[in-house]
């Protein structure tokens, strides 16, 4: 959820800002601007958990709404939560899927979120 929010995930804008894409385009529907808005209310690829989504929060996904509706409820929050984690986790594994594409060599990869044990001085 925090990425959608702050626009730091898996979005072709951000990932063109720091370098790990040559565009921004939408990986999903080719659209020019990949952004966490265009994830959020635009792509196709997410139009059935978005119609869900918008059952529980009603039909505006402008960021100002969709924080409205984050502070109204518990089920609104929830919901959004879902949105997030079930399109973001399908993102990300499209994202790790094309970088193992790019690099054959990448075939294991350490999950996210952990660190490397400690090597000896």
């Amino acid at each position: 959820m925090t990425q959608v929010l702050t626009g730091h995930g898996v979005f072709g804008e951000y990932l063109l800002r720091i370098r790990r894409e040559a565009t921004s385009v939408c990986h999903h529907c080719e659209e020019e601007e990949d952004t966490a808005q265009h994830t959020l209310e635009f792509c196709p690829a997410w139009a059935e958990p978005r119609r869900v989504l918008r059952l529980e929060i009603g039909e505006s996904l402008a960021p100002e709404a969709v924080v409205a509706a984050m502070l109204r409820g518990r089920q609104e929050l929830a919901a959004i939560r879902t949105y997030c984690e079930q399109v973001m986790l399908a993102k990300e594994r499209a994202e790790r899927n094309r970088e193992r594409a790019r690099d054959p060599s990448r075939t294991s990869q350490r999950p996210r979120n952990t660190t490397a044990p400690p090597r000896p001085p």
